[in-house]
């Protein structure tokens, strides 16, 4: 599992702008399967995505796909892990050991 931590770069002016784009770029994820949640960080100088791929390329990729990405207002930080203890309804992202 992977969280994405994503900070602003830009103005908000400009991440607002591309707010819409952004949001459909979610949906799709969601849609794929590769997204769990998702929203703003408080107070709002970015977003957190938890997600779920066979590997972190695969990530990376979907990452650069951002309109955020595209645009340059925003930097993303990816931290993988792995979850061996999930609440009931994530059991079907729980991880094991290697």
């Amino acid at each position: 599992m992977f969280v994405l931590e994503l900070t602003y770069t830009a103005p908000m002016d400009r991440v607002d702008a591309l707010l819409d784009d952004h949001v459909a770029w979610l949906e799709e994820q969601y849609a794929a399967g590769t997204f769990v949640a998702s929203g703003r960080k408080v107070p709002r100088d970015g977003g957190v995505i938890l997600a779920v791929a066979d590997d972190r390329a695969t990530i990376e990729r979907i990452a650069a796909t951002d309109p955020f990405t595209v645009a340059e207002v925003c930097a993303y930080r990816i931290t993988e892990f792995v979850a061996t203890k999930t609440a009931p309804a994530l059991t079907e992202y729980r991880q094991t050991l290697a």
